[in-house]
């Protein structure tokens, strides 16, 4: 008790009124901001400035508005009534940019005639029949207004799916690990990348070769002629760079290591 008759005391006299007194706690009746919208502000402004013997000088200061702003204020709800004072567009009624009517109407056309070309195509024939075109960013919004562009579903990327865990090499020709060593420029100006075979569990190094290319048939060759030496180890391991891998076939597999698998690899 004692210590609300201190908030009553300390509150008496204070410059905001209205307070009140419930179960002990001091609540003000108001807030000490304005809660009023800028339309509120218009309309009340208005009423005040059309009233009989206003000075708009003085309210333009109570309002804190220039008299440019308080007489438009004032002209707007003598011509369209108080009650459409909300916010105008402010779009500008004419851009010395804007694309003539001609212009888009030619893009939807062309876009109409040929409705899998994108904006960028369209946008290069329209250059070549007329002599010039709009921007790639107009012409794309353009062809979006008229519903005319569909977004590209994305495709969902899925790692490559693994062939074997980790296997340990606890046997001779059981693990051999393939490997391209990187290139590096001859003398002469040919490209040196050599391919490396070497069993895991002797390491012993069963190739050191210079394929003609690193493509798949190129390597056929090679590793049919390994095969023929030294027999079919049960795995392969390589990194996941082409020509041993790839992302986007199913299971990472690519042709070679296809072919592996159906020799039973």
């Amino acid at each position: 008790v004692q210590f609300q008759d201190i908030l009553s005391r300390s509150v008496s006299g204070h410059p905001n009124q209205g307070v009140v007194k419930i179960a002990g706690i001091l609540q003000r009746s108001r807030m000490p901001w304005r809660t009023n919208t800028m339309k509120d502000v218009r309309r009340e402004f208005a009423l005040k400035a059309l009233s009989p013997g206003a000075n708009l000088s003085a309210l333009c200061r109570e309002y804190t508005v220039t008299r440019k702003t308080g007489r438009q204020w004032r002209e707007r709800a003598k011509l369209d009534g108080v009650g459409f004072l909300a916010e105008r567009s402010r779009r500008p009624v004419a851009s010395p940019q804007q694309l003539a009517e001609g212009v888009v109407c030619h893009l939807i056309r062309l876009k109409l005639a040929h409705r899998s070309w994108g904006p960028r195509k369209i946008r290069e024939v329209y250059r070549r029949a007329y002599g010039g075109s709009p921007s790639l960013s107009s012409c794309h919004r353009i062809l979006t207004k008229a519903g005319l562009v569909e977004r590209r579903r994305q495709r969902v990327k899925q790692p490559p799916g693994l062939v074997l865990a980790a296997v340990k090499a606890n046997a001779p020709n059981a693990v051999w690990t393939v490997d391209f060593k990187g290139w590096w420029q001859l003398g002469n100006g040919e490209r040196c990348e050599p391919l490396t075979v070497r069993d895991a569990f002797s390491r012993f190094l069963l190739a050191v070769r210079l394929p003609a290319n690193a493509r798949t048939g190129a390597l056929k060759e090679e590793f049919g002629r390994l095969f023929q030496l030294y027999g079919l180890p049960k795995v392969i391991k390589s990194d996941n760079g082409a020509p041993f891998a790839s992302a986007s076939a199913p299971l990472g597999l690519s042709k070679l290591s296809a072919w592996w698998v159906v020799l039973g690899i």
